[in-house]
């Protein structure tokens, strides 16, 4: 009866002790404050899932801008990489600096066994993308690409309704559409407007920093099926704002059975996030977050139309950051070619690695297989 008795007091602890780990919030460290979707962490903070246990910073005058903002302690602002992971050994790391530099964030992280978030697009090219790859891969390591457009609750009925291909039918074309009317225009703050401007530290201008978003929307519709070509136009209509970079690119990609047509514009008059499905019956309209149309045709241009109101989804799939966690602490996985995972955002720089070359060539582009 006594062993019985301490049997079940070690039961108890160890179900305690197991309760706790799982309980046990993801330390995450925040790597640059120059991408101002930084706010979007910093705002989630209040979630216990991850806990931020320090940044890095170079920028001491920026970092102090921040602490003020959100009452966090210069303490916990580093200049390195490196120092923050010897004082603070975080467990995941998320990227809110240049595109540049996710590529050195993922050579440092991986061989320390650090997970890795990056804000969209995965890298400024290509070649880029390859090596972040191979070490993430080499290392065990999760690698996810943040896009603001995952967690639209319209993107993810639009594709539970083409699945049911007798809602609109077979689908023909899609239309993504994404951007605003220009970094500086919006007034974006000058640290994020000194590289988003730039070819070499953002990779581009619009083709890069707003067509991604349709890259990776089109790969997950599409399960990870690859376009046959890829043929882009940029432009610069605001040469004033903008004299390094693209401000407007049209990308169309063709695929089996349908094509698809990618507007990423700093030139849009209000900012936009939208999509539009096409199939033979119908058309599903994802208009922004939480608003969606369907139309159903009723005759050569009548229609029947119904608008849903969506709410916002269920945790662990309503922010990027208690994903992350859910993810890393083996709560839930990816599925092949989900909008974060590195089989799509290895896509999707195929896709922008071929437009941009399409736009310089004034040539359609083949993708291999």
């Amino acid at each position: 009866m006594v062993i019985n008795k301490f049997l079940f007091l070690a039961l108890i602890q160890l179900f305690c002790t197991n309760m706790y780990c799982q309980n046990e919030p993801l330390r995450i460290g925040v790597v640059g404050l120059t991408h101002t979707h930084v706010h979007w962490i910093f705002n989630s903070n209040s979630n216990e899932e991850f806990e931020i246990v320090g940044i890095v910073e170079p920028n001491k005058d920026l970092a102090k801008r921040y602490a003020h903002q959100y009452k966090f302690s210069m303490d916990i602002v580093y200049n390195t990489i490196e120092e923050l992971i010897e004082k603070k050994q975080p467990k995941a790391v998320t990227a809110f600096g240049t595109i540049y530099d996710h590529l050195k964030i993922v050579e440092i992280c991986a061989p320390a066994g650090i997970h890795v978030m990056v804000e969209k697009p995965l890298a400024v090219n290509l070649e880029h993308a390859k090596k972040m790859k191979n070490l993430a891969d080499k290392y065990g390591v999760h690698l996810l690409t943040n896009y603001e457009t995952t967690w639209y609750p319209t993107n993810h009925k639009a594709i539970e309704l083409i699945k049911q291909d007798t809602i609109i039918g077979d689908i023909r074309k899609i239309v993504v559409r994404d951007g605003h009317k220009g970094p500086k225009k919006i007034g974006v703050d000058k640290e994020f407007l000194e590289w988003l401007t730039d070819p070499v530290l953002n990779g581009g201008g619009a083709i890069t920093d707003f067509g991604c978003y349709g890259a990776n929307l089109l790969t997950w519709i599409m399960e990870g099926q690859k376009p046959n070509s890829v043929t882009a136009i940029t432009a610069q209509q605001q040469p004033e704002n903008n004299p390094k970079v693209d401000d407007e690119a049209i990308i169309i990609l063709t695929y089996d059975s349908l094509v698809a047509i990618i507007q990423a514009s700093w030139n849009w008059p209000i900012g936009r996030k939208d999509m539009e499905i096409y199939g033979l019956k119908g058309a599903i309209y994802s208009d922004n977050r939480h608003d969606l149309r369907i139309r159903i045709a009723t005759g050569y241009d009548e229609f029947n139309e119904e608008k849903i109101k969506l709410t916002e989804r269920e945790a662990p799939y309503n922010d990027p950051f208690v994903y992350f966690a859910s993810i890393i602490n083996g709560n839930i996985k990816t599925k092949p070619y989900d909008l974060s995972s590195l089989e799509n955002n290895m896509i999707v720089m195929e896709i922008l690695d071929a437009a941009i070359k399409s736009s310089k060539l004034n040539q359609s582009i083949k993708l291999k297989k």
